[in-house]
């Protein structure tokens, strides 16, 4: 079972929202927040938000700030990334994994497109 399984990826217009989705029922310690990450072809792979697992701490990249929002559901096993007012950068292959990131754990990842 793969630690990791996003979803929620699509194709929005510039300015749409999008709700992605990480199911973490694979991960089972509780020592590490989780982090959604992203990868946009011919560029490195950023972090653009992450959650801790126990006071549910928040952090953003500034290029996200104030449009994005990550949440978790303990009793789910998930965590949501509330993406708004979504910009053609903003398209890319998203992914979750523990932060930080442990090598073994990505997984396939969830493709969001911003096109008009």
């Amino acid at each position: 079972q793969l630690p990791f399984v996003e979803s929620g990826g699509g194709l929005v217009q510039p300015g749409g929202s999008l709700t992605l989705s990480c199911e973490t029922s694979g991960f089972t310690t509780k020592y590490y927040g989780v982090g959604w990450f992203r990868q946009a072809p011919g560029k490195e792979r950023e972090r653009v938000s992450c959650i801790a697992w126990d006071d549910g701490g928040t952090e953003y990249a500034d290029s996200v700030m104030g449009r994005f929002t990550v949440s978790r559901d303990n009793a789910k096993n998930t965590v949501d990334l509330q993406m708004n007012s979504l910009k053609p950068e903003d398209a890319a292959v998203y992914y979750c994994n523990r932060n930080p990131p442990h090598q073994d754990y990505w997984g396939q990842g969830t493709q969001v497109t911003v096109s008009s």
